[in-house]
């Protein structure tokens, strides 16, 4: 699959090409960007680009990202402490530059050894950053509680997706792909279930495409992005123009995708009308823009959170080369109260990122046919008693390295 690498001030991020896009949708984009980023733009004594566009709203154009990493979470470890030490940050770095990540082979041949797929060049990280969790609020910085009925939705999708790895190496060996699970010499007879909701993740069987996680049929989890996924991180391009502002997301290894945020001052959408990555309404605060995100897809997944999620988000520019990112995340169905995620981006060199390409999702268009092919031959290969059954094989763990940081 072709890679690109787009370069940040403080650290290069290797990214894997994207999902299929429309291309007039790009071309358009692109045109507006290029007619936008040519108009003329008063600068200071200092060289500094003006902070407000020509027809005068605060300007968040660029190509932006977060240049070092912070865990979602606060660990335990750090209770409540908000930021990280200088003598920590340098501790983790060199902890973390020590462990050989997706390079860690397990025994050759081994279940685990082949589902690690990818090596390092897929899983870079970036420096450590000063604050201990990216939640900042509640102020403990960890996501709050359930409710009762999520955990009961979480709880029966759990046991369903361990009952079809109960008869592999991976629960045998007690390995993490069957954490809270039990092994059992003979596999499940749940395998032709439905998933309790429509699936999103990667399950251990492939009767049907939609038995493949989201990022194998080329599709992306959308907002809330929090710069996650293959690669190391994530990039932005923010456009403006009078009429309407457009978001183009470069996330992962391969599903990047675009948002327009409508600024006119019209109401969502009707409830019945449902997107992907929600329906984005934006206005001005001073010099913060606020978009309001809601009606997204039961066919999409944040943590639990569906058709329900709604996101308030706060996009501030702090200065030349920095732009600061809240949002207040909320659903009463899944979570006890909303919380907050605040992250800064650096913005990027638009020169050297002049070349942009079409993302295209290969691995996916390719990779995941080939796997529904690949398992109808090992059904037939049972049936005929050439072959072991299939759900004795893993085909959904494996994945990302250790990462001390995470922990």
């Amino acid at each position: 699959m072709r890679i690109r690498r787009l370069r940040s001030i403080g650290a290069s991020v290797g990214i894997a090409s994207g999902h299929r896009f429309s291309c007039l949708a790009i071309i358009v984009a692109i045109a507006v960007a290029s007619a936008v980023i040519a108009l003329p733009v008063a600068r200071t004594s200092a060289q500094a680009p003006s902070l407000k566009t020509p027809w005068g709203e605060f300007d968040l154009q660029g190509i932006w990202t977060v240049e070092y990493d912070t865990p979602l979470q606060r660990s335990p470890r750090f209770a409540n402490q908000e930021f990280f030490t200088d003598a920590q940050r340098a501790e983790f770095d060199r902890l973390r530059s020590q462990g050989r990540g997706r390079d860690e082979r397990d025994a050759r041949g081994s279940e685990a050894d082949v589902a690690g797929a990818y090596n390092d060049a897929f899983g870079a990280m970036k420096r450590t950053g000063r604050r201990t969790s990216m939640i900042t609020d509640p102020p403990n910085g960890r996501i709050p509680p359930t409710t009762a009925e999520a955990q009961k939705i979480a709880a029966e999708d759990r046991d369903f997706r361990l009952a079809l790895m109960q008869a592999t190496q991976t629960c045998k060996l007690n390995l993490p792909g069957c954490a809270g699970g039990k092994y059992d010499p003979k596999p499940t007879s749940r395998r032709a279930e439905r998933p309790v909701r429509y699936n999103t993740a990667r399950m251990n069987r492939h009767d049907g495409p939609e038995d493949g996680a989201l990022a194998d049929r080329c599709l992306t989890i959308g907002l809330p992005e929090f710069g996650a996924g293959n690669g190391g991180g994530s990039f932005r391009r923010i456009v403006q123009t009078p009429a309407g502002i457009s978001i183009f997301y470069d996330v992962g290894q391969g599903q990047g995708w675009q948002r327009n945020i409508v600024m006119d001052g019209r109401p969502h959408l009707p409830a019945h009308i449902r997107q992907w990555f929600g329906d984005s309404r934006g206005h001005w605060e001073g010099n913060t823009l606020v978009i309001d995100v809601t009606n997204f897809s039961p066919k999409n997944d944040y943590r639990g959170s569906r058709e329900n999620l709604h996101l308030i988000e706060r996009w501030t520019r702090t200065s030349p080369t920095t732009l600061e990112y809240t949002v207040t995340i909320d659903d009463p169905t899944v979570w006890t109260r909303p919380w907050t995620v605040t992250q800064e981006f650096a913005r990027q060199n638009e020169q050297e990122n002049r070349i942009y390409y079409e993302p295209r999702c290969v691995e996916g268009n390719f990779g995941h046919p080939a796997v529904l092919k690949a398992s109808r031959l090992e059904d037939r290969e049972f049936a005929e008693g050439r072959g072991p059954d299939p759900l004795t094989k893993d085909n959904a763990s494996g994945g990302a390295a250790f990462d001390p940081l995470q922990q």
